[in-house]
């Protein structure tokens, strides 16, 4: 608290002391009734502040992080768990990716190569990665069409992770293509 700040809770106390007082003094018969809704009136107010304090995770939770194009530049707002997520083109099917810098290239996780039009029960998982949960095979594949923030790019290779992956990353391989930058909860991709 700055020494600015104490004048004006001194104030707003006596404010709040001599309203307090003329409401008991108006009401000293009904003290119970008045408890009562001074009790209502605390907890609205309370509700009042915390609502105002938490505003902002309130509205991130309540609109979803919504990506936005700009010529060459994608603006992607953190989601509430602090990733970035991107919703790409792949194949005619809509597939979330993840945003990880720490992974090579671009992996789909077996649901996703399905929806794509990949088979991921014909695919020759012969490579591994290394993952935070140890060792996985995958299969390298190429798509067709991977289309990202109104670019559309063909022959594109990602790979299909054997193991358990919730949800695809996007990796540097594809990350790699663009100039790539952090600030505060905003990531944006640059080509």
């Amino acid at each position: 608290m700055e020494t600015a700040d104490l004048p004006r809770l001194v104030y707003l106390g006596l404010l709040l002391a001599v309203i307090g007082g003329y409401f008991l003094i108006e009401n000293r018969r009904r003290l119970g009734k008045t408890a009562q809704q001074a009790a209502i009136w605390a907890l609205i107010f309370l509700g009042a502040v915390a609502i105002a304090g938490m505003w902002g995770d309130i509205r991130r939770g309540a609109q979803p992080a919504q990506v936005t194009v700009r010529g060459d530049r994608i603006d992607v707002p953190a989601a509430r768990d602090g990733h970035f997520y991107v919703t790409a083109e792949i194949n005619g099917a809509n597939v979330l990716f993840v945003v990880d810098t720490g992974a090579s290239d671009i992996v789909l996780t077996q649901r996703d190569a399905e929806r794509a039009g990949l088979n991921p029960a014909s695919l020759n998982y012969f490579g591994t990665a290394m993952t935070a949960n140890g060792r996985v095979e995958t299969a390298p594949v190429q798509l067709e069409s991977f289309a990202l923030g109104g670019v559309t790019e063909s022959g594109i290779r990602a790979v299909v992770n054997g193991g358990e992956l919730d949800t695809s990353l996007l990796g540097m391989s594809y990350l790699g293509r663009h100039e790539v930058t952090i600030s505060r909860d905003i990531l944006t991709l640059r080509r």
